[in-house]
């Protein structure tokens, strides 16, 4: 009999046509802001600056949520799947292949992002500006920055004394470490304990995901009003920039699918490059156009018995599993995004900085919740480990459309992946 796992996120809510209207408020906030760069407008140069607090609501609700939404998503996550020892080796195949490229794929979002993200053209200048609308949009920032520690105090700090104060903190590595602790026990317990507070934790998580759509009602305001601010300090220098931030996340997927699922299907899987392609088009253009896993799992199921010819065991429980915590495309844009915001703002981003900051997308990567651009709303915790400013995640939701596309076909592009090479591998083939 096939094993049987509990996955979370079938309360996707997708609001109908969202990105239409945050492509508006960019298009918006582009056009006012270009237009105070170019006529030097007093009046148009005000009114960007009179926007500025539509900004610092949008963000400020957002921050209010995102804590909690990780916290139960992680939690229902975590320990729905249920006793790794009964889910048995068919399980830990599984998460071993989705945990380990997903760490593959953020060192590789950074080393991409190291070398490309130079070429935006950024001054001194203009990262000074940043940082001081930073400060003073977010006291919090400043905060987030004294907490980061190095060193052997890192690995004793990750493990919180008062999960509580670290969340107050807006340290929130060590407290995603202790709600993952806790879900991993939770996951041990008789079924019928455990999901008492799996069912708790999924009725807040679709709660919380009822605010985060109200809060997104705001986002094309909150887009349109950062935008317009940030385009009428720095003028066409900022679209260059958010160009060379997506050519890069685009180039890291494609460096990752590559380098990493290509050969792992060919090597371990035994199945061609060309035909594991023609076999998964569809499912990639359904991610691609929807930006959803889950839209696309009805097509990946098709792909998987009809076109790879996979075990229908394997498949049914690799592709829902895989739709939910295959996020490895995701982590590596979150690793792009956290080095473009720290060059951004000028802020110096050390060794110590970047393994906290990736420590925090991959446990953060562990589930993500079913809610529009869910990759924006949980760089939180990886933003507030390395001491980043959380203003810079209202100019990625800004431009977030093209990379969302992009980085959902990835996750899609690997959950199939792994169910090729599960199967390989469980069939004895390898």
């Amino acid at each position: 009999m096939a094993p049987v796992i509990i996955v979370p996120g079938n309360n996707t809510v997708r609001p109908i046509g969202s990105h239409v209207w945050m492509a508006l408020g960019l298009a918006a906030g582009l056009g006012l802001g270009l237009a105070a760069v170019l006529t030097h407008s007093p009046l148009l140069l005000a009114a960007t600056r009179w926007l500025r607090p539509l900004g610092t609501l949008f963000l400020n609700l957002l921050s209010m949520v995102v804590i909690p939404l990780v916290a139960t998503a992680l939690f229902t996550g975590i320990a729905g799947l249920g006793d790794l020892r009964r889910v048995g080796r068919l399980g830990v195949r599984t998460l071993g292949f989705f945990w380990g490229t997903t760490l593959a794929a953020i060192v590789i979002g950074f080393v991409v992002a190291a070398l490309l993200l130079p070429l935006a053209p950024i001054t001194p200048d203009q990262q000074a500006a940043l940082r001081q609308t930073a400060a003073a949009d977010s006291g919090v920032v400043g905060h987030a920055a004294e907490q980061i520690t190095t060193g052997a105090r890192f690995i004793v700090e990750l493990i919180p004394s008062n999960p509580v104060r670290a969340a107050v903190d807006g340290n929130l590595l060590p407290l995603i470490v202790f709600i993952t602790i806790f879900a991993a026990a939770a996951a041990a317990l008789p079924d019928e304990k455990r999901h008492a507070l799996t069912d708790l934790a999924d009725v807040a998580t679709q709660a919380l995901i009822r605010i985060v759509r109200w809060v997104l009602l705001l986002a094309p305001l909150g887009i349109f009003a950062i935008v317009a601010d940030a385009v009428a300090k720095f003028g066409l220098d900022l679209i260059k920039t958010m160009a060379v931030f997506i050519l890069t996340v685009i180039a890291g997927l494609a460096v990752f699918i590559a380098g990493v699922y290509l050969p792992a299907v060919a090597v371990v899987g035994r199945v061609g490059a060309r035909r594991y392609l023609r076999a998964i088009r569809a499912s990639l253009l359904m991610a691609f156009s929807t930006t959803s896993s889950l839209t696309a799992l009805p097509v990946m199921l098709e792909a998987a018995e009809s076109g790879l010819l996979l075990s229908r065991t394997v498949a049914s429980f690799v592709l829902p599993l895989g739709a939910s915590v295959g996020r490895a495309g995701s982590a590596l844009f979150q690793a792009v995004a956290v080095l473009f915001v720290a060059r951004l703002y000028g802020i110096p981003l050390e060794l110590g900085g970047m393994f906290q900051a990736g420590a925090a997308v991959f446990l953060a990567s562990l589930t993500v919740a079913s809610v529009p651009s869910a990759s924006i709303v949980s760089l939180v915790p990886a933003f507030t480990a390395a001491g980043l400013p959380l203003t810079g995640l209202q100019l990625l939701l800004g431009f977030d459309r093209v990379p969302d596309m992009f980085r959902t076909m990835t996750n899609v592009f690997g959950t199939l992946a792994a169910a090729t090479v599960v199967d390989a591998v469980d069939s004895g083939r390898v």
